[in-house]
C-alpha cells in the first residue's frame, strides 16, 4: 500500500536523512538491533540518515523484544511506520523529545537484526541455476522440477553472523577428480553468494498452510544475505542429500530489515517467460502476478588485503537485480514452505539463493564469474581471483530506485576471511 509515508517530498529533522543517495531517508525506516557498548543489552533501533533512533525511547513500543515487533499484524505495522514517519518529519512536535534517542551509527555496535530461530535457503535465481547447471550438465542445466517447485534446503542458523563479523576459512573433505580418496583440508574454492534474506513476521500454526493471498502478511521485511560456500566441499558432498559442510560454516546478514511497507513503491509485475509452465494453483494469485516482483538493485564489492595495504578502495565486481534474477516471488516461497504444514516462526530467515542477472558479468558468485575457476577475474590492484583468498573482504549492497519515489537502501553486508585455524 502506498501512503503518506512514501511521499518523496518528505524531509526529516535528521538532516543527514535528506542527503541525495542516503540509504536511510525517512521513506525507509528499517528496523534492527544495536547497543551502545559491547556486552550491553541489545535494543531495537530504526535507521534514519547516519543515526539510529532508539525505538523504546519513542514510547511507541514497550520493551526490546524484537520477535514481538516482528509478530505485529499488518495494520499494526503500518500504524507504527506512520507514527515513526510523523515523529521524524521536519517540524514534528516530537523532535525535542526524540532527539535524545538518536545515536550516531558510527558510535554503536550493530548486531543481527533479530534472533534467527531457523533458516531455509532457496534457489530462486534462475540465471544462477542455469549457469551452474551448465558447468556440470551442459546439455541439461535445469533439472525437470526447477520450474515447478521452489527448491530449498534447511540451513544452519547458529552460524549466521552479523555484518562485520570475520570468519576463518573452513576445512572439510575434498576429493579431486584424479584423487584416489578424499582428504581433510581447508577449502581452496571459497565463494560468496549474493542473496536477499526474507524475515518472517507472524508465524503459522503447525498443520495450517499459509495461502498465497496471505503470504506477505507473514513477512516483516528483507535484508542482504551472503551464504558463503566452499565449492570443493560441495562437489564431493552434495549428492544425494545436498549441501552440508560446504554451507553451514558461515553466512552473513546485514543489520537492517527493510520492511515490506517500505518496499511498496518498487513493485513490478511477476512474469514468467513465454512457454514456461504456469505455477500450480496454490502458488498462483492475481495479486502475485500483478506486483509480486520487487526491484532491488544489488552489488558485490571486493577489497583484498593488498588493496588495503596500498589504500585502494573496494572494487565493484558485479551487479544484478532481484526482480530480473528470481524465478519465484517472496509470497510463493512462504506459501510453498508451509503447504505441507510446516510451522514458520517470527524471526525465521528464508534465503533467496544466488541472484545472478541474465548476463555473464552479472553473476552473483565467483563460481560463475570465473567459469568454475577456469577464467580468473582481474582486479584494479593487478591481482587475479578465481576464488577468495585469506584477507579478502566482500561487501554486498542493495538499493531500490524508481522515478516518483525516494531511493532507499539496505546498508552494507560485509565480512572478511581469516586464515584457517591451525
Amino acid at each position: 500500500m502506498i501512503d503518506a509515508t512514501h511521499d518523496p517530498a518528505l524531509q526529516s529533522w535528521v538532516d543527514t536523512a535528506n542527503a541525495e543517495g542516503c540509504d536511510f531517508p525517512i521513506q525507509n525506516l528499517p528496523f534492527g538491533r544495536y547497543r551502545v557498548a559491547h556486552g550491553a543489552p541489545w535494543r531495537i533501533g530504526v535507521a534514519i540518515g547516519d543515526a539510529v533512533l532508539d525505538l523504546g525511547h519513542t514510547g511507541l513500543v514497550a520493551g526490546a523484544d524484537m520477535r514481538a515487533l516482528l509478530g505485529l499484524d499488518p495494520a499494526a505495522r503500518r500504524a507504527l511506520r506512520l507514527a515513526l514517519s510523523e515523529g521524524l518529519r521536519r517540524g514534528s512536535a516530537r523532535q525535542a523529545a526524540w532527539a535524545d534517542a538518536l545515536h550516531p551509527l558510527a558510535a554503536v555496535e550493530l548486531g543481527l537484526p533479530c534472533e534467527i530461530g531457523d533458516y531455509t535457503d532457496f534457489y530462486v535465481g534462475i540465471h544462477h541455476a542455469t549457469a551452474v547447471g551448465k558447468l556440470f550438465r551442459p546439455d541439461n542445466p535445469l533439472l525437470p522440477n526447477y520450474k515447478w517447485v521452489p527448491i530449498g534446503y534447511h540451513g544452519r542458523a547458529s552460524t549466521i553472523n552479523a555484518s562485520g563479523h570475520a570468519f576463518h576459512r573452513p576445512q572439510g573433505q575434498i576429493k579431486g577428480a584424479d584423487d584416489a580418496e578424499p582428504r581433510l583440508a581447508p577449502t581452496q574454492r571459497l565463494d560468496y553468494e549474493l542473496e536477499l534474506g526474507l524475515v518472517v513476521g507472524r508465524g503459522n500454526a503447525q498443520g495450517r498452510p499459509i495461502p498465497i493471498a496471505e503470504a506477505e502478511d507473514h513477512l516483516f521485511g528483507m535484508t542482504l544475505f551472503n551464504d558463503w560456500s566452499a565449492r570443493d566441499f560441495q562437489a564431493w558432498e552434495y549428492q544425494p542429500l545436498g549441501p552440508f559442510l560446504s554451507k553451514n560454516f558461515a553466512s552473513t546478514v546485514s543489520p537492517w530489515i527493510v520492511t515490506m511497507e517500505a518496499l511498496a513503491p518498487f513493485r513490478r509485475a511477476f512474469e514468467r517467460p513465454a512457454g514456461d509452465p504456469r505455477p500450480l494453483p496454490y502458488l498462483d494469485a492475481e495479486a502475485n502476478r500483478a506486483q509480486g516482483a520487487i526491484d532491488v538493485g544489488l552489488e558485490i564489492w571486493l577489497q583484498t588485503a593488498e588493496m588495503r595495504r596500498h589504500g585502494l578502495p573496494a572494487q565493484r565486481i558485479a551487479q544484478s537485480n532481484f526482480a530480473d534474477a528470481a524465478y519465484w516471488t517472496p509470497a510463493q516461497l512462504v506459501t510453498h514452505h508451509s503447504v505441507n504444514g510446516c510451522a514458520l516462526h517470527a524471526g525465521d530467515l528464508l534465503g533467496t539463493g544466488t541472484l545472478s542477472g541474465p548476463r555473464p558479468e552479472q553473476a552473483g558468485s565467483l563460481l560463475e564469474l570465473s567459469q568454475g575457476g577456469k577464467v580468473p577475474i582481474n582486479l584494479a590492484s593487478g591481482e587475479r581471483r578465481t576464488f577468495l583468498a585469506d584477507g579478502d573482504e566482500v561487501t554486498l549492497r542493495g538499493h531500490c530506485e524508481r522515478a516518483g519515489a525516494r531511493r532507499i537502501g539496505f546498508g552494507a553486508c560485509s565480512a572478511r576471511i581469516l586464515p584457517p585455524h591451525s
